[in-house]
């Protein structure tokens, strides 16, 4: 592992999480920065940059900084939809590195199952040549690329299934996990069909939700009192907008933030003690697997089966519950990051993976357009 500590993330938190309906976007946001502010040690006057992302507002980070009350010197609202937190904390880390500011709050939230949009999508511009003719999004485009990988390398439905079932164990032991209930490979099989070959319980949440992140330089994360998580590595790529774009269905731009992630932090795949992996659909996180290296094209079935990435498995994975169980307000890249910082300081109870040391975060955003790489470590 390379020695370089430029930035750590030092606080983490959630707001409430299911179905908030006495709290807007806003809310939500200001809760989950309050929780992290305590959760690092820090004061809002400690906040010189702002981060944030979603669809709730022409410029998300004038109306949250204004709610806040936080007049920052440094702002990014940089969108690419689930990956977009995992890219806030890499120019984070780079704005940092630069001198442009030391501490940053990175925040969401979504209300997207108590107050869902009426808008819908509009068929314009790429979108034009996809969605008239009837194409759901998003599943849709994530049941193309299911149906691709069924049939180039033999994948099955009940391979698929095991990366559901295994992240609802992990969300048993998540007070928090909006569905705990146990499930079995034929509890996925037999709920009903959403987009051929995707099953309702291969598919994500839809709740509410906030969360936020803090990211600081090496000069203020040691004079905090919890142990700081460092950033070790970041890649981040976009390969299409549009499915009917994408150069290939079995293969997303994860080859190319993985392998910059893992360059940049010094380390291998088999160092890896927790991954978090964005789960809109099981789909992604097969295809994620496979992109990352962790196996190799056409293998992520095979990876994945015998419940190797549940409880007990020596490939620990999605262990908050993911965004199958856990909770999956729209963008749900930034509790990815929460969950790992939680492993790397121990904070996990029933569920903490034993010395965890080194963590993968990946999120993927759009229809498996964006994707975006973290690698984080503790000392």
């Amino acid at each position: 592992m390379k020695s370089d500590r430029i930035a750590a993330i030092v606080g983490v938190a959630e707001s409430d999480l299911g179905k908030t309906p006495g709290k807007n976007v806003l809310q939500l946001q200001a809760q989950a920065a309050k929780l992290v502010l305590e959760d690092a040690g820090l004061t809002k006057d400690d906040i010189d940059a702002v981060f944030t992302a979603g669809n709730w507002a022409w410029a998300p980070n004038l109306m949250l900084a204004e709610y806040l009350g936080i007049q920052p010197k440094y702002t990014d609202s940089t969108n690419i939809g689930g990956s977009s937190f995992e890219a806030h904390v890499g120019h984070a880390v780079a704005g940092i590195q630069a001198g442009l500011f030391e501490v940053a709050l990175i925040t969401y939230g979504s209300t997207n199952r108590s107050s869902p949009s009426n808008s819908s999508y509009k068929s314009a511009l790429t979108a034009q040549y996809e969605l008239p003719y009837g194409l759901p999004t998003p599943v849709g485009a994530y049941a193309l690329a299911a149906m691709r990988h069924m049939h180039q390398y033999g994948t099955t439905s009940e391979q698929l299934a095991e990366i559901a079932v295994a992240t609802r164990k992990w969300a048993a032991l998540n007070e928090r996990a909006y569905m705990r209930e146990e499930i079995s490979i034929e509890d996925v099989l037999n709920s009903r069909k959403v987009a051929e070959p995707l099953h309702l319980l291969d598919c994500c949440l839809v709740t509410d939700g906030g969360g936020a992140v803090i990211v600081a330089s090496s000069n203020v994360a040691s004079k905090l009192n919890k142990k700081p998580v460092w950033i070790l590595g970041h890649g981040e790529s976009h390969s299409h907008n549009t499915i009917v774009n994408m150069p290939d269905f079995t293969a997303t731009s994860a080859r190319e933030s993985g392998k910059r992630a893992f360059e940049m932090a010094g380390i291998r795949h088999h160092e890896i003690d927790v991954a978090e992996i964005y789960d809109s659909f099981t789909i992604t996180v097969l295809l994620t697997l496979e992109s990352l290296g962790f196996c190799k094209p056409g293998e992520g079935g095979a990876f994945v089966s015998g419940q190797r990435t549940a409880p007990g498995g020596d490939f620990p994975m999605n262990t908050n519950g993911g965004g199958l169980s856990y909770c999956h307000p729209g963008m749900y890249g930034i509790f990815l990051l929460i969950e790992a910082t939680r492993q790397l300081r121990g904070e996990c109870s029933a569920r903490q993976v034993e010395n965890a040391k080194l963590a993968l975060v990946h999120g993927t955003g759009g229809v498996l357009s964006s994707t975006s790489t973290v690698i984080l470590g503790r000392d």
